[in-house]
């Protein structure tokens, strides 16, 4: 196939030329992908100015979705790619072939760096990061190693569609891959004195910041040089989004005992006890126990209401034979769905990607975790259910633009199952608010014509 950029593509493209180590925060279906590697294989085999390529990018999308968009477009087909994937064997002969793109996912990261430490060094000119949010954390090990060895790569490539899921605290470590700490700062405790006072905290512990009068400016304008922000909704002509919140209702027994067990933080069935031990603890139980079931220590699980299933099964019949994506948070979820809708398909590999999308399967069933980012599902269908939410503002982002992406062909409908007055309207809040930091982060940066 042909490919003819957008005028956003063409803007994109070039900001990968002008800036050696840069941010690109492309919303999902703009096509970050074929954009990242055109700018490449001309860095490649025309200018000369890069040989070796490392993408790290999430397992999925490191098995799939890189090779599959090189293979689909004329001007990428020639491009060498070794996938680091598998077992260390494997891994090591793939880091061995010759190839032009090395994709890892970023589990391995570690590996990878410990590796090099050790049989030649660090050979890639250009480091691709797909994803850049999932490198948030200054504490992971996976940053911890790549920042060790990103600053002997020429350039380097940030991509996501969300920089900031959980506010612009999340920014620094993500932009220190970038630019070292040139313009946050070295450390993230500077960082964080520089932009942000403490929020949340009892008299040992800060569990939250936020940001200081004019930080969130402040930032912005440090970035503007190295970051450029493209939404969707700016530049393509998507299909209506609607977004439903079906509401679940307990009887009242069922809200007598979830209650209980807010207050007292134990509740006792007939087959046996759920505790606990935590707020932390006590919320993800509430959340199992508005599904549906809640885990016992022993690893089993206790039914506690089935109004989900009811509802899931109210949408599926009104969809009339139309396919359904469903967002599951717990294995129970899974096993309980299964067991009600027998003909459910869990998403597990790239068979059950193209049965879907050929129209096979009318209820795929799908954690957000393992479907959340590069999975073009959009020919399949248009009815997405959320049966439990996820805190993450990028996997719910992400695990949305399954469907409403570029391709989609009719208005995408997106339930929200909500057990009345239970934490899942929390979750639900959190993430609108969340949504909020995110978008002033991305309006400020965006790209326009001319600008």
């Amino acid at each position: 196939m042909e490919f003819k950029p957008h005028e956003y593509q063409k803007m994109a493209i070039e900001k990968i030329y002008e800036t050696p180590r840069c941010g690109l925060f492309l919303e999902m279906g703009l096509g970050k992908t074929v954009i990242t590697l055109t700018a490449l294989e001309d860095m490649i085999y025309n200018s000369f100015e890069v040989g070796k390529v490392l993408v790290i990018a999430p397992l999925r999308v490191a098995e799939d979705t890189w090779s599959r968009e090189s293979a689909k477009w004329e001007h990428l087909k020639h491009l060498r790619i070794s996938k680091i994937l598998g077992t260390p064997a494997q891994r090591r002969a793939a880091l061995a072939a010759e190839a032009d793109i090395y994709i890892i996912n970023r589990e391995n990261v570690v590996w990878l760096c410990d590796e090099l430490s050790v049989a030649g060094g660090w050979f890639f000119d250009a480091v691709v990061i797909d994803e850049l949010s999932s490198f948030k954390s200054p504490k992971a090990q996976r940053f911890k190693a790549l920042r060790k060895y990103i600053t002997r790569s020429r350039r380097v490539i940030g991509l996501t569609g969300t920089p900031a899921p959980n506010g612009l605290i999340d920014l620094w470590s993500q932009i220190y891959l970038l630019d070292g700490g040139e313009r946050l700062g070295r450390t993230v405790t500077g960082y964080r004195e520089r932009f942000f006072l403490p929020d949340k905290r009892n008299q040992t512990t800060i569990f939250s910041y936020k940001p200081k009068d004019g930080a969130d400016k402040a930032i912005w304008d440090r970035l503007s040089d190295i970051c450029v922000s493209m939404r969707a909704e700016d530049w393509l002509t998507l299909p209506e989004r609607i977004d439903n919140v079906v509401t679940v209702r307990m009887t009242d027994k069922q809200r007598a005992a979830y209650e209980k067990f807010e207050r007292e933080q134990y509740i006792q069935f007939i087959e046996g006890e759920v505790t606990a031990v935590s707020a932390a603890a006590l919320t993800n139980k509430l959340l199992q126990y508005s599904n549906g079931a809640m885990y016992k220590a022993d690893g089993g699980y206790i039914e506690t209401c089935e109004g989900k299933l009811d509802a899931l099964e109210d949408i599926i019949e009104a969809a009339n034979g139309k396919p359904v994506l469903c967002f599951y948070s717990y294995k129970h979820d899974l096993e309980r769905i299964q067991k009600r809708f027998p003909n459910a398909v869990k998403l597990d590999n790239a068979g059950d990607i193209e049965n879907w999308n050929s129209g096979r399967i009318e209820l795929l069933l799908a954690h957000p975790a393992g479907a959340g980012h590069g999975l073009n599902l959009q020919a399949g269908g248009n009815i997405i259910v959320w049966f439990g939410l996820t805190w993450s503002l990028e996997l719910y982002q992400q695990a949305n633009a399954r469907l409403y992406r570029q391709g989609q062909e009719n208005a995408v409908v997106i339930h929200h199952l909500l057990t009345e007055h239970t934490v899942d309207e929390r979750v639900y809040q959190s993430l609108q608010g969340k949504g909020e930091v995110q978008d002033e982060l991305l309006d400020a940066l965006k790209a326009k014509y001319g600008g």
